[in-house]
């Protein structure tokens, strides 16, 4: 029996981020470890995130022969969904609830998200997986989990603290935030991670502050949040890795899309959302 063949339509670049190409790899991972082959139709921001932490990753210009599709990319909408799939099987991940979707599966894990939500946006018969209990999050977080609570409920002071705001570092905030972190550290460890494309890295590589250390294109994050004793971070996808190591966070919110998932962490206790415009 082949293995069946998945193709993966994701979206990236500075204003968008590496969020979707993140997630998606995620679920191709955990599909090509069932048994699938898995692809990418990619424009050039996609391959560069590829390139940095999946290189073995599978790349295509063509959309045969799959049997079946996964979307994950703000800008497409139904007709683009059926171009593209023509009528193949396809997945659709999603949080804006905003535009029609043509799939037989959706996958929105916003927290408050309802069914009604999509209603009148997909077709009839879709299922819809909804909820956080549906974020593509790597295994790796999962299986540091027992320590993390572990560590969590030894308590103790605030030692170390983890800066991730995404890998393009949207209008150089990482950088801005850590400029406000530094007068106030004392002596706290700040693990500051970021792309290596990210506007804000030159200036931080050239401070010489032995509190400061930066983790580029690391692919280490389910230490790095286990070490840590508290986040800032954006609202995006990674919120999820976070609460599965129960790493209380600052959330900021980079895009409209984060409000959401800021606002209900906060009213879970699992962060407190402050304000982008502030840093």
């Amino acid at each position: 029996m082949s293995r069946p063949a998945i193709l993966f339509v994701c979206d990236a670049g500075p204003d968008v981020g590496g969020g979707h190409v993140m997630r998606s790899l995620t679920l191709a991972q955990a599909l090509t470890a069932a048994g699938a082959t898995c692809a990418f139709l990619a424009r050039p921001a996609v391959e560069t995130v590829l390139d940095t932490f999946a290189p073995e990753t599978a790349r295509t210009v063509a959309t045969e022969p799959f049997d079946a599709v996964v979307f994950d990319h703000y800008g497409l909408s139904a007709p683009d969904h059926r171009a593209l799939a023509k009528g193949r099987p396809t997945l659709v991940i999603d949080d804006l609830a905003n535009r029609p979707l043509e799939a037989d599966l959706v996958l929105d894990s916003g927290p408050s998200r309802q069914a009604q939500d999509h209603a009148g946006l997909t077709p009839p018969g879709a299922a819809l997986l909804l909820g956080p209990n549906h974020a593509p999050v790597r295994l790796a977080f999962a299986a540091l989990r027992e320590a993390a609570l572990d560590r969590r409920a030894a308590g103790g002071p605030v030692r170390r603290i983890l800066v991730s705001l995404g890998l393009t570092d949207v209008g150089g905030i990482t950088g801005r935030v850590v400029d406000l972190l530094l007068p106030r550290l004392g002596d706290m460890a700040l693990d500051v991670v970021m792309g290596g494309g990210a506007p804000s890295l030159p200036r931080l590589q050239a401070m010489a502050d032995p509190r400061l250390t930066l983790h580029v294109d690391t692919q280490d994050m389910p230490r790095l949040t286990l070490a840590a004793d508290l986040a800032i971070g954006a609202g995006g996808s990674s919120s999820w890795e976070r609460c599965i190591l129960a790493l209380p966070t600052l959330t900021l919110v980079l895009a409209d899309n984060q409000v959401a998932v800021a606002a209900a962490l906060t009213e879970a206790g699992a962060s407190l959302r402050l304000d982008a415009s502030s840093a």
